[in-house]
């Protein structure tokens, strides 16, 4: 068995790829539009995973961006996407200085919980050992859910 991606729909495409791309740093692998589904279908990937998915097609995030108005609620009933970081407090006050919300701050060093414009938990790793306890993030409280 091989992890190929998840699948997400978004209501706006331009607000979720700023915020996966923009925010989050994921690029862009490759898109598939098709006219007679109505749908475009967008594959992202984290920088580092490039080799792998020029190799195998995997792992990604799938963004389905339907062409016709759904309303799509929650978001958290499938769970969330996990990364992998290099400097979770570097890229927590990225997303914040981009309008995003850090719902649960990286307290510990160690993980940290966002969520898309489409309400999906996007949970933040900090790579090898946890970062030293540091403000703002040692005394930010929860915000929302995760």
């Amino acid at each position: 068995m091989e992890y190929l991606h998840t699948m997400v729909r978004v209501k706006d495409l331009d607000a979720a790829l700023a915020f996966y791309c923009g925010g989050l740093g994921l690029v862009e692998a490759y898109r598939t539009e098709n006219e007679k589904g109505r749908f475009t279908l967008v594959f992202l990937a984290a920088p580092g995973d490039m080799d792998k998915v020029r190799e195998g097609k995997s792992p990604l995030v799938e963004l389905t961006y339907n062409w016709d108005v759904e309303d799509y609620g929650g978001g958290r009933n499938f769970g969330h996407l996990a990364y992998r970081v290099d400097d979770i407090y570097g890229l927590c006050q990225h997303l914040m200085d981009k309008g995003v919300t850090i719902n649960r701050p990286p307290r510990d060093g160690h993980m940290a919980f966002v969520r898309s414009p489409d309400g999906i938990s996007i949970e933040l790793l900090q790579k090898g050992d946890n970062l030293p306890p540091a403000e703002p993030w040692a005394s930010m409280p929860n915000t929302g859910v995760w």
